[in-house]
């Protein structure tokens, strides 16, 4: 099940909006600010589909009776251009364990790439909620090898799948790839995909804008 946030009038579309303009994107901090505040409202939304219990809680003056979550997610994130979303995340999600996973492009001669999954760090996510977050979701497979890796910690109850901004093949490989207990949230869909794998619009090297350029 996909739900796409900027289908409807927010302030999703706004941030995304910053988060696409050449001009704006100059400004590293704002690019990554967006990128929390997005973390932030994709949190509170995923919060909604989440367990609660009640609880009783005293104040100053009497007793009230509160909803509150029956269990704190997994908050998981590919390094390293997720980092400010999962930030956002977690100022939601304040007492979320957390999980990092290392993925990259290795290119060939021929132009071709592989994604490599080179560093894990996760706590025991069996039978937990998990949510993976990731600004770009262009083909999908990096997403899915870091599930694959993260699934070393265990099988999780449900995953909720974030992604900014995606391409319509990304979505579709998530869809076809992923168990049935999977929610995809995304930001919004742009409908190319480049032989070199880069999303038309899109916005860019989300890692490079946010925290400058990388070598190799």
């Amino acid at each position: 099940m996909s739900k796409i946030l900027s289908k409807e009038n927010s302030l999703v579309s706004v941030y995304i909006s910053e988060l696409r303009d050449v001009e704006i994107q100059k400004d590293s901090m704002r690019f990554r600010r967006n990128l929390e505040r997005l973390g932030e409202i994709f949190a509170y939304e995923i919060s909604k589909e989440l367990e609660y219990t009640q609880k009783e809680i005293t104040t100053p003056l009497g007793v009230s009776t509160m909803n509150v979550l029956k269990e704190q997610p997994v908050i998981s994130t590919i390094l390293r251009a997720g980092l400010p979303v999962h930030e956002g995340m977690l100022s939601f999600f304040d007492r979320a364990e957390n999980a990092f996973v290392s993925a990259y492009r290795k290119h060939h001669k021929d132009n071709t790439f592989e994604i490599k999954i080179e560093y894990l760090s996760s706590p025991s996510i069996d039978d937990k909620v998990l949510i993976i977050c990731d600004p770009m979701l262009a083909t999908g497979q990096s997403m899915f090898l870091a599930y694959k890796a993260l699934l070393q910690r265990g099988k999780p109850r449900h995953i909720h799948v974030v992604g900014l901004i995606a391409s319509q093949e990304g979505v579709n490989y998530v869809e076809s790839h992923f168990p049935e207990n999977t929610t995809i949230w995304l930001g919004a869909v742009d409908d190319e995909l480049t032989a070199k794998s880069y999303i038309v619009p899109g916005l860019g090297d989300a890692g490079d804008l946010a925290y400058g350029k990388k070598l190799g």
